[in-house]
């Protein structure tokens, strides 16, 4: 074992430092430490963790992760865009050009939204009806096209033309108990004021001049002179006692129903009467198409060859009558049976001052009959007007029929 001491080792064999300042030596400490700690390796987090697994089974299955904006939402949304963009440009011009149509004519739109055609049906058909009248008008009904009436469309260029027909046009409210009278009593009470109504006014009979049973039937014999004096009217008309303050008559020697249609609107109330009973309040307008009656067979043969139809007028009559059902325990009165407190009526294109028990509508190719009108000129159609009785009334102008 040789006694030479390693190159560089003291006296005392250990290793001499190499003399190096203390600034490098500190720089060169710290650089050392910096690098060991960032090349050091880290745990991993638990949702590091997680998103790994997620995407090496995605990796295993040959799927590719969805970028940001590209997944199936934003794919979806674009599509939707893309197919809105196309259908635009395909649509766009035949839709612009339909909007100019219907600047031009908005009564091309289904319906006439805008109420440009002025409530005219083409082709004969009806206009849309309106709905149950349930209040008092405050006003009268517009201004209907000046379309002349026709067999086909007897109502044309009258507001009448959109109301209900007939008997369903008389809606009875729902009854209800009132005072001592129970909700089926109150029931058969506006059936029978209906009834009373109907028969007056709608039934075929009636309206050729019979006599009006079904509306007699309705009536309490009890009421005093009431029967009596309807009878005596019927059967001997005149100015004082014309059958046409409850009825609607018409001679069938003189005119005919253009069709077999009678426009009515109105409505049907009830309450507590002030003596003890139901009071019932019926406020109606009736609108009757005619013909002439030596035109009737023209007009079969007329519209079967050629289509052609005669002339036809339209006579309207409102009716105001108050009714009422009393207690038969505290009055002298028919169960069952009602009792009219009112009759008023508007009579509209009738002669005035002929007293025979019939309405005679003006035909605007007849000559005028009856005494020529005085009074002042009236809207048949407006609802909104009273019409009470003044016991001075004058036959007046209608300004429409």
């Amino acid at each position: 074992m040789s006694d030479k001491q390693p190159e560089g080792a003291g006296e005392s064999g250990e290793f001499e430092q190499p003399s190096v300042p203390d600034d490098v030596w500190e720089r060169f400490a710290r650089d050392t430490e910096r690098d060991i700690r960032s090349s050091a390796p880290k745990e991993p987090s638990a949702r590091a963790r997680m998103v790994t697994e997620r995407l090496r089974q995605k990796d295993a299955k040959g799927a590719q992760p969805e970028g940001w904006r590209t997944g199936p939402a934003w794919q979806e949304m674009d599509g939707r865009a893309s197919r809105r963009r196309r259908l635009w440009a395909i649509l766009g011009v035949p839709v612009a050009i339909a909007v100019a149509l219907v600047a031009v004519k908005p009564s091309l739109l289904p319906g006439d939204p805008f109420g440009t055609s002025s409530g005219t049906p083409s082709g004969g058909a009806s206009a849309a009806a309106l709905p149950a009248e349930t209040a008092p008008p405050t006003a009268a009904p517009s201004s209907a096209s000046p379309d002349t009436p026709t067999l086909d469309r007897p109502f044309a260029g009258s507001p009448a033309e959109r109301w209900a027909d007939g008997a369903a046009a008389i809606v009875v409210p729902k009854a209800k108990p009132v005072g001592t009278f129970t909700s089926a009593q109150v029931a058969a009470a506006l059936k029978q004021a209906k009834t009373l109504l109907v028969g007056a006014n709608l039934a075929p009979g009636t309206l050729r001049g019979e006599r009006p049973e079904s509306a007699l039937a309705v009536l309490d014999p009890k009421q005093p002179r009431m029967l009596d004096d309807v009878n005596g009217w019927l059967r001997a008309p005149g100015k004082k006692h014309d059958p046409l303050m409850l009825f609607s008559r018409f001679d069938p020697a003189e005119v005919r129903p253009a069709g077999d249609v009678v426009k009515v609107r109105g409505r049907m109330t009830f309450k507590a009467g002030a003596h003890a009973s139901v009071a019932i309040h019926m406020d109606y307008t009736f609108v009757y198409p005619l013909i002439q009656a030596d035109q009737a067979s023209k007009a079969t043969g007329a519209t079967e060859t050629s289509g052609a139809s005669t002339e036809v007028a339209r006579t309207i009559v409102r009716r105001v009558l108050d009714l009422e059902l009393l207690d038969p325990r505290k009055y002298q009165a028919t169960p069952g049976k009602l009792a009219i407190t009112r009759y008023d009526q508007d009579l509209a294109n009738t002669a005035c001052d002929v007293y025979d028990g019939f309405l005679h509508p003006q035909f605007d190719s007849a000559a005028p009959t009856g005494a020529p009108p005085t009074g002042p000129t009236t809207d048949p159609y407006d609802r909104s007007r009273d019409i009470a009785h003044s016991g001075t009334e004058s036959c007046g102008t209608v300004s429409r029929t």
